[in-house]
């Protein structure tokens, strides 16, 4: 489990090509003399396993499922992402509960400069935008963010001018993808409602809330 507040940018370096997907070197000091094998971490806002460390670098495997479903897949040598170990019981929920499994891509279709932040708009998949709300929270790459506007089809980020500085959204343009996992409370609100409406399970009653372990 993640808060979606970045601890680092790190640097991605080899890339190796395996039956399983790809295996992923990241250069980030001082976070990586921290890491150890089996460590979660979120790499651009996906959960990925520490396979290998070192003092300043490590390694992690990318699933096939991964590569398909993200922005990892097209990463290279060179690339930014945005970092971030897993959350520690007893830490500070600075942002909100971010799991680290990514629900699709978006991509960014606007973006400009309002006060002293920036507003992002990004373009959503039809299956995601129930999910976004206003005032909401919402992962982009990893960061932990707040919804100010919602369409039909795209929503709106204000990105203060620290996180644009400490991450990789200030690499970001129009017409870059991002990684985008939304609130993990809307998603089971939106099960419970199919749920609900289901005429095979009858709706929600007392029994069916105890059954699933909400009571």
């Amino acid at each position: 489990m993640f808060t979606g507040l970045i601890q680092g940018v790190g640097i991605i370096g080899e890339i190796r090509r395996a039956n399983h997907g790809q295996q992923l070197s990241i250069r980030s000091a001082p976070l990586a003399a921290e890491l150890k094998v089996g460590d979660s971490i979120a790499v651009d806002g996906v959960c990925l396993t520490v396979v290998s460390d070192s003092t300043d670098t490590f390694l992690a495997d990318v699933s096939t499922e991964s590569l398909s479903r993200t922005t990892l897949g097209g990463k290279r040598p060179g690339d930014r992402v945005n970092l971030e170990p897993a959350l520690r019981l007893g830490d500070r929920l600075g942002g909100h509960l971010v799991t680290g499994h990514v629900d699709g891509l978006g991509r960014v279709v606007e973006y400009s400069r309002e006060g002293n932040g920036t507003v992002f708009t990004i373009a959503a998949g039809a299956d995601m935008m129930p999910l976004i709300v206003e005032k909401g929270s919402i992962t982009v790459d990893g960061i932990s963010l707040t919804v100010n506007q919602v369409g039909n089809d795209r929503f709106g980020v204000m990105v203060i001018p620290h996180t644009l500085k400490t991450t990789t959204l200030c690499d970001r343009s129009t017409g870059h993808q991002v990684n985008l996992e939304t609130d993990l409370l809307g998603k089971y609100v939106s099960r419970l409602l199919e749920y609900r409406t289901d005429r095979d399970h009858g709706g929600i009653d007392m029994e069916t809330l105890a059954r699933n372990g909400f009571l």
